[in-house]
């Protein structure tokens, strides 16, 4: 099956920089526990609605990913979206 050519760059083994979109509430406390990345929180502009949480950084290969992903699941975050964004 060919690549398509969107996919070429994509590496599953190096480091890529990634952002994450969670629903719920982190602060850049959290930054340690999930590889680094950068952590900001927004308000959804509805009164009554939970925040939506952005992660957005490097993290150095896709073990690492899983476990930022792993730690958002266990606090019991939706996630919104898994972007990549570029390999190193």
């Amino acid at each position: 099956m060919p690549k398509s050519s969107s996919m070429k760059n994509f590496s599953f083994h190096g480091p890529g920089n990634y952002r994450i979109r969670a629903l719920g509430f982190l602060d850049e406390s959290w930054s340690d526990r999930l590889s680094g990345m950068h952590i900001t929180a927004s308000s959804r502009g509805d009164q009554g609605h939970e925040p939506i949480t952005t992660l957005a950084g490097q993290v150095r290969d896709q073990a690492a990913l899983a476990g930022v992903l792993n730690t958002l699941y266990e606090l019991h975050l939706s996630l919104l979206s898994v972007e990549y964004l570029n390999g190193d």
